[in-house]
């Protein structure tokens, strides 16, 4: 199932875009509920998949150590998928969730045709990797 555009409107990573572009963008994105303790991604793991999420919050640890969480309208799965480096955090569902997932094919898509989406995700990457505590 897609996304329509009116529930990327909401989200800060896709406000510049316009209608017709969170359109398309939202067709590349799946829709995913999870429930509390599900497993979105594995510290170490290869990582194919961005994940923003629409409702709920997650966990975000690294080596056992709670980092953050997150909640509507964060994101997390990109620095896997733009450095190519396994998964540097595990990320569980903390409570109920819908999230929108981005493979890493239409993640590329996104990059490349949506720089300004892009961008963000570049620039809170970049904010992680020097606020991260290192283990």
């Amino acid at each position: 199932m897609t996304v329509p555009a009116h529930r990327l409107q909401a989200l800060p990573l896709f406000s510049t875009l316009s209608e017709e572009e969170r359109e398309a963008v939202g067709r590349l994105f799946e829709v995913r509920r999870v429930s509390p303790g599900t497993r979105l991604t594995l510290e170490g793991a290869s990582g194919y998949s961005f994940f923003v999420i629409e409702e709920g919050t997650v966990e975000v640890e690294r080596a056992g150590r709670l980092l953050e969480t997150l909640g509507p309208g964060d994101f997390f799965g990109e620095a896997a998928i733009l450095t190519g480096e396994r998964r540097n955090a595990s990320v569980t569902a903390a409570s109920d969730a819908t999230l929108f997932v981005l493979f890493g094919t239409e993640f590329r898509i996104l990059e490349r045709d949506y720089p300004a989406a892009a961008e963000k995700i570049m620039q809170k990457m970049l904010e992680r990797t020097t606020e991260a505590p290192q283990t």
